[in-house]
């Protein structure tokens, strides 16, 4: 057997390929019924000891091309199986070399940036964010990746869904427009529609489909999630430079004013984090501006050490 193809086998394995190569192999056993019919019934743990029996058999049958192997009882259905699976690693791996390199844009810690797919599709990239993509989708869908957080204006196509992976999270769509948020510092992933319905999964469970103001949030941790109805426009605020903080708490509204400015924000008691207020400010306010608005929302005061930093001091909530 090839080494290489036994190589792509050993990283499905392992978890190691990508989404594309994985429905590759499934959707190519499934077509020509060399898994059995309950394949797609199988959880991904059954799928990988399945594979792993039939490498092994690939591994024992062609070893010596001892010839004992096609004299068994069993050497239709086990010839059939390698047959099978082989020609589905020669598929994937050819088309695993002849796949098109994406193209990745990486937005730096202060910058955002638009950019317009080749299919139409608009995509707000907010700072620290990175979107794989393709030069062209010439696949039945059109498939991107994300890291960090983006707002999608995605052109209408029947005939193509629009896929995007963000870790084991899949947001689903035909046209429609949405944000995508993955932070890494509260393990969480949010996908907020503004206008048209989304399907979002998570290693294949269905979270939810969402329609305008609705917004599904995932805890990376205990991959728990929670769907619920929010004002999209606070979440989107980032686009246009404002912030808005729609029932929030302290703590969320001091990591969004690192990000803008860059910033260390402490707090003097860890109960003072769990105050909410809401109001809004815009592009053009300063920092301190900002800071005395939502410390006065919450009895509390602030002040800058001679880094620079800031501590936000107060009594805590009830």
């Amino acid at each position: 057997m090839n080494p290489d193809i036994e190589a792509l086998l050993d990283r499905y394995l392992k978890k190691e390929t990508s989404p594309v190569e994985d429905r590759l192999i499934e959707k190519w056993l499934t077509e020509n019924e060399i898994a059995d019919p309950a394949w797609q019934h199988l959880n991904r743990t059954a799928k990988d000891q399945w594979l792993s029996e039939v490498l092994l058999d690939i591994k024992t049958s062609i070893k010596g091309n001892e010839p004992k192997v096609i004299l068994k009882e069993s050497k239709k259905y086990l010839w059939y199986k390698i047959a099978g699976v082989a020609a589905v690693l020669l598929l994937v791996f050819g088309l695993y070399l002849s796949r098109p390199e994406l193209n990745s844009t990486v937005i730096s810690a202060d910058q955002k940036k638009q950019i317009t797919l080749s299919d139409g599709t608009r995509v707000w990239l907010n700072a620290g964010a990175e979107l794989k993509y393709p030069e062209s989708f010439t696949d039945e869908s059109r498939t991107v990746s994300l890291s960090g957080e983006a707002y999608f204006d995605v052109k209408h196509d029947p005939h193509k869904p629009f896929l995007i992976h963000t870790g084991k999270v899949l947001t689903t769509v035909l046209g429609t427009a949405f944000n995508i948020k993955e932070d890494l510092h509260r393990h969480t992933i949010e996908v907020t529609v503004t206008s048209g319905k989304v399907s979002v999964t998570d290693d294949g469970k269905l979270l939810g489909i969402l329609t305008g103001n609705q917004q599904v949030s995932l805890d990376l941790s205990s991959r728990k999630s929670v769907k619920k109805t929010v004002d999209a426009n606070t979440v989107i605020a980032w686009q246009h430079d404002d912030l808005l903080f729609d029932d929030i708490t302290l703590a969320d509204a001091a990591m969004q004013l690192q990000q803008r400015f860059h910033i260390k924000i402490t707090f003097n008691n860890d109960q003072l984090k769990k105050c909410r207020f809401s109001g809004s400010t815009f592009k053009d306010d300063q920092l301190d501006k900002i800071l005395d608005a939502i410390t006065g929302f919450n009895n509390a005061t602030w002040k800058r050490n001679a880094d620079g930093n800031i501590i936000i001091y107060g009594e805590g909530c009830n």
